[in-house]
């Protein structure tokens, strides 16, 4: 938490997608930091200590999404990680999330009043 705001990452190869999440959080009351790779993710992880984190499972490589997230499972993370995915809901259905630390998945195109709901249920 910054300045009395929680305070979201989103990691995503997509500057488009980035912007859009930017707009509907800070609109809603939250404080956004970015990372265009998992990479640069870590490094903003350690930086911003986020409250939640928003990760694209495909960037620079198909499972780069799934890598970050047992990177932050060695580092202690304790905040909820939700993966992005565009690959499709079949996916979804099929593969156990949790067991590589995600706290849920988010299909994209997202819904935002979704994401808003859920953002707000997790940081209470």
């Amino acid at each position: 938490m910054q300045d009395g705001k929680y305070v979201i990452m989103a990691i995503d190869d997509d500057p488009d997608f980035l912007a859009a999440i930017r707009l509907l959080l800070e609109a809603s009351g939250y404080i956004m930091v970015e990372a265009k790779s998992a990479e640069d993710g870590l490094k903003a992880y350690k930086k911003a200590k986020p409250d939640l984190i928003l990760v694209d499972l495909m960037m620079e490589e198909i499972d780069s999404g799934a890598n970050f997230a047992k990177e932050l499972k060695l580092l202690g993370n304790k905040v909820p990680v939700y993966l992005l995915s565009a690959a499709g809901d079949g996916m979804t259905d099929n593969i156990d999330y949790a067991q590589f630390g995600f706290a849920g998945v988010f299909q994209k195109p997202i819904k935002n009043e979704r994401l808003l709901s859920v953002i707000k249920s997790k940081l209470k």
